[in-house]
């Protein structure tokens, strides 16, 4: 089954004229159709549109005209992320006919590269929650175990990669929405430094925070995905002045040497067993590839979710004023008046989370709050930033958990919020010092559940961090797959 194998791997024999792009998408559908209703992984399905992709892709590679890495190659799309002509919900309600009449700058740029869109994946609505059971379309189930969590917000992403449903994909991260999902499903998650990714065309839950990335099979496929859609867009103001590059080049060069921190903050009963016995292993790995092991200290990590959970639902607040049911998505057609369209609409559009974090955001935003919560939270997360900082000039690169515990079981959490945000407590820090992340498959627990390592770098250090995380990939050499 082509659908199995790697960027790289489909990659050479597509170059050599070994396989045609059609096989490779009529495998991804039929598995699709073997595995998807028991998973739930794709709001929307675009298999005529990925068809005509695949022959405009066989006529590059017959001609040598305009290939790439990802010529060729069927990737699914986390529904935030505007594709246009073809519908973009945000997995809610109060979106759920939006068709965007342009793309984002990610999609532009796999459209040049000839990459083939197998659809649109399930996320939690408007990427907000843990799980992906904030969905107002439908649950989306992990692949190791149908009875838990896939991880959120992009879990739909994650499970469609784990599951052979496409050979890759992106998804977005605000507080942890890729690497959470990529260690719940055994995959790699990349959330690249903050502005190397464009966010033009991504829909806005908090701007400070947001980052599109790559969700891989491994390693290098990751870096293959990065070095396509990273770069400079002048039509994002956050954007860096930063061109993409190739994040292949130094993949297999030894880290011997290499200063890697481990946070003493972390290192508690807070910990499930488990993670902590694959994170002891892997620290047993780096020292046997010669890398040297660093005692850290980033004292105001504990205040990350306070400042997260103020920041974040803050900027969702004015993001999500827009939907109003004026200009376009859902609209309350039962009001008598504009007051009372305005608040059915909003009452009725958005699921109970989305309502959550926009009370919040509204209240700390809010006259007489505003120095006590906004501003203060505003403070300590750059002290939180000042931390990472300082740390990077004693190691050069972190070791941590991305997760507390392995996933967990669908309607665990549901219903004690605090519970849920906790389980993003070590990937929340990273989003608010806009610092590059890589989640990578560590090892599994006692059920058979995988457990991700992360592995943080200063800014913009994707190309030594990929190459970190690739020498451990290999030391590990983990090659389980759920069975489906």
């Amino acid at each position: 089954m082509l659908n199995k194998k790697t960027i790289w791997e489909l990659q050479d024999l597509l170059h050599k004229g070994e396989v045609k792009p059609q096989e490779i998408v009529e495998d991804v559908f039929q598995q699709i159709e073997r595995v998807e209703e028991r998973l739930g992984a794709y709001i929307t399905l675009t298999k005529e549109f990925a068809f005509k992709q695949a022959e405009e892709a066989e006529n590059r590679l017959i001609k040598k005209e305009g290939i790439t890495p990802l010529t060729g190659i069927p990737l699914a799309i986390k529904d935030n992320i505007c594709t246009e002509g073809v519908k973009t919900t945000c997995a809610s309600k109060i979106l759920y006919n939006f068709i965007p009449p342009y793309d984002a700058t990610v999609i532009k740029h796999l459209k040049n590269a000839g990459s083939i869109m197998v659809g649109k994946t399930n996320m939690d609505e408007f990427a907000m929650g843990s799980s992906t059971e904030n969905s107002a379309i439908k649950i989306t189930h992990n692949p190791w175990d149908l009875e838990r969590v896939p991880g959120g917000s992009s879990g739909g992403s994650a499970v469609a990669v784990a599951a052979d449903e496409c050979v890759g994909a992106l998804g977005s991260d605000t507080g942890g929405s890729i690497r959470q999902p990529a260690s719940f499903c055994g995959v790699v998650g990349l959330k690249p430094t903050y502005g190397l990714v464009s966010r033009f065309g991504l829909i806005a839950f908090a701007s400070s925070l947001d980052q599109i990335g790559p969700l891989t099979k491994d390693v290098r496929d990751a870096a293959i995905l990065l070095s396509v859609i990273a770069g400079h867009d002048e039509r994002d103001s956050t954007s860096a002045l930063i061109e993409g590059k190739d994040y292949t080049q130094h993949l297999d060069l030894e880290i011997k040497g290499c200063r890697i921190g481990i946070v003493k903050e972390i290192q508690g009963e807070e910990l499930d067993k488990d993670v902590q016995k694959v994170i002891a292993k892997t620290i047993n790995t780096l020292c046997d590839l010669g890398a040297e092991i660093v005692e850290i200290s980033l004292p105001h990590l504990e205040y990350a979710v306070a400042v997260y959970y103020i920041i974040a639902p803050a900027e969702a607040s004015s993001n999500l004023a827009r939907y109003d049911g004026v200009k376009y998505g859902f609209r309350d057609k039962t009001a008598k008046n504009l007051i009372e369209m305005y608040c059915q609409t909003r009452s009725l559009g958005f699921g109970s989370e989305v309502k959550r974090r926009i009370m919040l955001g509204t209240y700390a935003l809010s006259a007489g709050y505003y120095e006590a919560y906004y501003k203060k939270a505003s403070q300590v997360r750059t002290l939180i930033k000042q931390d990472f900082m300082q740390t990077f000039e004693k190691c050069d690169f972190i070791l941590t958990p991305v997760t507390p515990t392995p996933a967990f079981k669908i309607g665990e959490k549901v219903d004690d919020p605090l519970q849920m945000y906790l389980s993003d407590i070590f990937t929340i820090p990273i989003n608010l010092a806009g610092l590059p992340a890589i989640s990578l498959p560590g090892g599994f627990s006692q059920d058979g559940l995988p457990i991700g390592l992360q592995i943080i770098g200063p800014h913009f250090s994707e190309v030594n961090l990929l190459q970190t995380a690739y020498q451990i990939e290999q030391a590990i050499n983990l090659n389980k797959k759920p069975k489906l």
